[in-house]
C-alpha cells in the first residue's frame, strides 16, 4: 500500500498482489476523517460487490462513489491491480450525489431535475463555499456517454463538468459503476461539489487533423458501428488509408493512428474500440452516416504531458489533479516506450486518476484525451 502526501485531498492507493485484504488496508488508510464524499476506482481483479459492502459500513462519508477501470494511476504514475481512492474531507467540500440507471431508457425530464436538485442540495449544504464543479462516471460499455451528458448539460448550466467512462482493462466486458453500496451497469453517477479551494477543469490532446479523409457513407449510430468508409467496407478502407494491413488492425494500431472531427475551430476524436468480425468498425462515441472525419498527426506524447501539467502548476501548485485519461493514450505511450517516461510525469506533479473508455468535458462525450480537474489550496490558507 502507497499513502501518497498528506494534503487537503486524501489520497491512497492499495496493490492487490502485496495485500490480502486490500479492501480493510483501504479503510485503514482512510481513517475516520469526515469525507463529503470518497471517490474509489477499482482494478478489473476487484470484487466490487465486497468492496462497497465494506465501504459502506466503514467510511464516513455521504456519498462512495466509484467505478471499474482500465488501468489506474496512482503513486507510481501508470499502474495496474491497483485500488485508487480520494477522499473529499468536509472541512473544504461540500458533496451531493446521485446514480442514475437504465440509460437506454431515460426519462430525460426527471433527470435534468435531479442534476438540478443536486446543485441545489450541495450549495445549501455549505453557503459560504461559491466555487462549484460537476463528476460524472458512466458506464463505458452503455453507449449512452454522448446522449446523458448533452442532457444534463442544461441542468448544470455554467458548472464546468469532467468525468470518465468506466473500463475493464482491455476485455471490454462488463465495466460497472457503483454508488453507496448499488453496483450497476448501463448506470451514471453525478457528483456535484462544491468548496472553498480553486480549480480548474481541463481537456487536453495531442493531436493535429491532416489531409486524410474519410467519409462515413454507412453506419448505425445506435450501437456507434461504422459499416462503410468512402463507400467501402469500414475496416479494410481505414487501414489502406493510414498504410496497414487490414490483418493487423489492433488497438495499438487504433491509438496511433486517431480520427477526428472538427466542429468550428476544434476537433474532438473519434476513437475506435475494436473491429468485430464483419469487418465493421465499432467506435467510443458517437459516430453517424455523413460524417467527414480526417487522420490525425500525433505529436510527441510526453511532452505535451510535460506542457500540460506544467501549466496548471505555473501559477501556484495544485494540491491533486485528478485525472481521466483515454485507455488509448495509455496504449499509445505503451507502444511508443514512453510510459516510464510519462509515469514520472504524472508522479511530479501528483496526478491521481484512472485510464478510462471515454472522457466527458461540459457537454461532450470525447475520445483519447486527458481530461480532470486541477484543484488548488483556498486563497486563505
Amino acid at each position: 500500500m502507497d499513502e501518497l502526501r498528506a494534503r487537503i485531498i486524501a489520497t491512497v492507493s492499495v496493490d492487490l498482489t502485496d495485500e490480502t485484504d486490500p479492501t480493510a488496508r483501504l479503510v485503514d488508510a482512510l481513517g475516520d476523517t469526515a469525507y463529503a464524499c470518497v471517490i474509489v476506482l477499482a482494478s478489473p481483479e476487484v470484487d466490487l460487490e465486497a468492496l462497497t459492502a465494506t465501504l459502506q459500513d466503514r467510511i464516513d462519508a455521504p456519498h462512495i462513489l466509484g467505478a471499474r477501470t482500465a488501468g489506474e494511476i496512482c503513486d507510481e504514475g501508470y499502474s495496474d491491480q491497483k485500488i485508487v481512492a480520494l477522499g473529499f474531507p468536509q472541512t473544504h467540500f461540500a458533496a451531493s450525489a446521485r446514480m442514475f440507471q437504465a440509460l437506454d431508457n431515460p426519462d430525460e425530464v426527471a433527470i435534468g431535475r435531479e442534476v438540478l436538485a443536486l446543485r441545489h442540495d450541495a450549495q445549501a449544504q455549505r453557503h459560504e463555499f461559491v466555487n462549484e464543479f460537476a463528476f460524472v462516471l458512466v458506464d463505458g460499455l452503455s453507449r449512452r456517454e454522448d446522449a446523458f451528458v448533452l442532457n444534463i448539460s442544461t441542468a448544470l448550466g455554467t458548472t464546468q463538468l469532467f468525468g470518465g467512462s468506466s473500463g475493464d482493462g482491455l476485455r471490454f466486458e462488463s465495466a460497472p459503476v457503483f454508488y453507496n453500496g448499488v453496483v450497476s451497469s448501463n448506470a451514471a453517477i453525478v457528483l456535484v461539489v462544491r468548496s472553498d479551494c480553486r480549480f480548474k477543469v481541463f481537456r487536453e490532446d495531442h493531436f493535429e487533423s491532416s489531409e486524410k479523409r474519410l467519409v462515413v457513407t454507412g453506419a448505425i449510430p445506435e450501437k456507434r458501428l461504422v459499416t462503410e468508409i468512402n463507400a467501402e467496407p469500414a475496416a479494410p478502407e481505414y487501414a489502406r488509408i493510414v498504410g496497414i494491413d487490414p490483418n493487423q488492425l489492433s488497438p495499438f494500431i487504433f491509438a496511433s493512428h486517431p480520427i477526428v472531427v472538427s466542429v468550428g475551430d476544434q476537433h474532438h476524436v473519434r476513437a475506435i474500440q475494436r473491429v468485430e468480425d464483419n469487418g465493421h468498425l465499432r467506435f467510443f462515441a458517437s459516430i453517424d452516416e455523413g460524417m467527414v472525419l480526417t487522420v490525425a498527426n500525433a505529436s510527441s506524447i510526453t511532452r505535451h504531458l510535460q506542457d500540460v501539467l506544467e501549466g496548471l502548476s505555473a501559477e501556484c501548485e495544485p494540491d491533486l489533479i485528478f485525472a481521466c485519461d483515454c485507455i488509448l493514450r495509455r496504449l499509445e505511450a505503451e507502444q511508443k516506450q514512453e510510459v516510464s517516461n510519462m509515469s514520472a510525469l504524472l508522479k511530479k506533479h501528483r496526478v491521481i486518476g484512472f485510464s478510462t473508455y471515454g472522457e466527458q468535458h461540459n457537454m461532450l462525450h470525447v475520445n483519447q484525451t486527458l481530461t480532470g480537474i486541477a484543484i488548488y489550496p483556498p486563497d486563505h490558507e
